[in-house]
């Protein structure tokens, strides 16, 4: 691997495991040095005991030569945000790059979702990543540079059962990281979203008690989480300067560039609408362009190469 991200430093949310980890390994191995941010508990919220994730993965990267401090705050605190940057800038001097990965699960459907399950995806996937990159902004803003990316999901992008929380933050994200972008672009700092889809302990929560379950989750394991990582690393480097606003996907060896929305269709009458006549000619009008009820899985039908 070249030394692309070489004098830079990143901040890289829930990098004890799975996609995280992948992202901060492949960080080190291109030459910049890591803030591994994890909070080391259960996808529940449960404390795990032993050597946190963060550090094991500090472990990995200085055994391979490279620079790395383990964080255990928390994205969905203000000031444990702040207190993440500050490690970058205590331990390196300054920050480059925030990768917003951290995140939970609180599957269940709508009409039985509680307000802390929502809340509580809500607090990690959204607001934290808002806590986390508006800690970094001030730093890009001074210096002239800086890049975000944010984790996005296609549960957002075009939903799944069950997950009225997950995909309202992330698509939320989406959301947020085009503002980032738009309001930042003049300071030189770009932010994107990346839809990842890798196989992770988070993902292993997902139900197979139905043979369409089943051949589901069979085919998520094939996504391997490590393959996320180069397109992040690309896309925070100096190649990537260019490159903001967007939303990507990333599936094993597949690399995608999704749409955003724009209309598609327009009605018009020099008259002013009433219900009638919206009714009457507004609705048939544009239902051969409306989109279906899909999930993920309808969409993406064919197995990852």
């Amino acid at each position: 691997m070249t030394k692309a991200m070489e004098g830079k430093v990143v901040l890289v949310t829930g990098a004890g495991r799975g996609v995280g980890r992948g992202i901060a390994l492949d960080m080190a191995r291109a030459g910049a040095a890591v803030v591994v941010n994890d909070l080391g508990v259960a996808l529940s919220g449960a404390t795990e005991t032993g050597l946190s994730p963060a550090q094991e993965v500090v472990a990995e990267i200085e055994a391979m030569g490279g620079r790395a401090v383990a964080d255990g705050h928390s994205v969905a605190d203000w000031d444990a945000a702040q207190a993440m940057v500050q490690a970058a800038l205590d331990s390196f001097g300054r920050i480059d790059a925030v990768v917003n990965n951290a995140g939970n699960l609180r599957d269940v459907l709508f009409h039985r979702m509680t307000e802390e399950e929502f809340d509580s995806v809500i607090a990690v996937h959204l607001k934290g990543s808002f806590n986390v990159s508006r800690a970094a902004a001030p730093h890009f803003k001074e210096q002239g540079s800086g890049a975000y990316v944010h984790m996005t999901s296609t549960s957002g992008l075009i939903g799944n059962l069950g997950q009225a929380n997950y995909t309202a933050a992330k698509l939320g994200i989406v959301g947020l990281s085009k503002a980032i972008a738009i309001d930042m672009q003049r300071f030189g700092v770009r932010s994107n979203a990346v839809a990842p889809f890798a196989w992770t302990r988070m993902v292993s929560s997902i139900p197979d008690d139905t043979p369409e379950q089943k051949k589901r989750v069979e085919g998520l394991k094939k996504l391997v989480a490590e393959k996320i990582a180069p397109f992040v690393v690309a896309l925070t480097s100096d190649a990537g300067k260019d490159v903001t606003g967007q939303i990507f996907g990333v599936r094993n060896n597949e690399i995608y560039l999704f749409s955003q929305p724009r209309p598609i269709r327009t009605a018009h009458t020099s008259d002013g609408w009433t219900p009638e006549t919206v009714a009457e000619r507004v609705f048939p009008m544009f239902r051969n362009d409306f989109y279906p009820l899909h999930k993920s899985g309808d969409v993406f039908t064919w197995d990852p190469v």
